[in-house]
């Protein structure tokens, strides 16, 4: 059996009809990645905000939670099991 070259028509030539695109020129995107920059930390900065803020709710809600159930113990006396 006969081994192709590794050289030939790879399966995507074989099946592409189309032409490739032609390339971009070297200043062309310059300025686009750049922005691309910006709009990352952007983006970055707002979930950070957004996880900080969730996070200092998610205390809170904890907190409320444990001095509630504190201020109900206190007045349990001794039959109350800790942490039940």
């Amino acid at each position: 059996m006969e081994r192709k070259s590794s050289f030939g028509a790879s399966w995507a030539d074989q099946w592409d009809y189309g032409s490739d695109p032609a390339p971009r020129a070297a200043g062309a995107g310059g300025k686009k990645q750049g922005g691309g920059v910006e709009k990352t930390k952007a983006a970055a900065a707002t979930g950070l905000k957004k996880v900080k803020e969730g996070t200092a709710h998610g205390f809170q809600w904890i907190k409320g939670k444990v001095q509630k159930k504190k201020q109900g113990a206190a007045g349990a006396g001794d039959d109350a099991a800790a942490g039940y």
